[in-house]
Formats: C-alpha cells, structure tokens, sequence
C-alpha cells in the first residue's frame, strides 16, 4: 500500500519509464478500493492518447467487467499534483462509500470535489 493512500486503497502497480525520444522519466500508479468496485490511474496523458503534456486521473468503475465505465477526473502538469489529487479523491470517496449501492453517489461526490473548476 501507498503511504498517501487511505487504508481502504491498495496500489496495484507503480512504474517509472522513460518513453523513447525523451529523457524525462515518467511515472504511473494504478489503485484499487479493496471492495473491487473503483479503480484510480495517474498516468501521462499521452498514454490516454492526448496531445497534451501532464498527467490524467482515472477512474474506472467495475473494473474487468464488461459494463465498466472510465471518466477522466483531471489532468495536470505534474505527477506529484496528479498524486495529491488521486489521494484526496480516494479519501473522500471512501468517506462516502457504503458498499455498490453507493458506488455512483460516491464517485460522483468525490469526482465533484476533485474535478477542474472552470
């Protein structure tokens, strides 16, 4: 586990590359709830395909099942931003959760409390 994360998050994976052409080492980390129902990703943006620079917040309900869903929660410059954000997301959502019925209240409370304000 994480030493940011809450103790209902367990890190799945952590990597740190360097993408060919560059020398900026980048970094991923995938979380899971330990109910199963929500995973977090903080990784490069341009793995998600976008031509931005910076880092993308994930989540993914039920994930591996074929109704899963993935919304994009934020994107910024930094790793370590990306990383505070995916922690307090992960806090606030575990505040709110009470087991799948709530999965969607949760998720919706923590994305509304972590997303970009414009």
């Amino acid at each position: 586990m994480d030493a940011d994360a809450p103790p209902d998050w367990d890190e799945e994976e952590r990597r740190t590359y360097t993408p060919a052409g560059s020398d900026r080492e980048r970094e991923y980390r995938i979380y899971f709830h330990e109910s199963g129902d929500l995973r977090l990703r903080v990784a490069p943006a341009s793995l998600d395909g976008e031509d931005h620079p910076g880092y993308r917040l994930t989540a993914t309900t039920y994930p591996g099942l074929e109704f899963s869903e993935t919304i994009a929660v934020r994107r910024v410059l930094t790793f370590g931003r990306c990383a505070q954000i995916a922690t307090r997301f992960m806090q606030l959502f575990s505040a709110s959760y009470d087991g799948p019925g709530s999965l969607e209240d949760a998720l919706d409370y923590a994305h509304e409390r972590t997303r970009e304000h414009r």
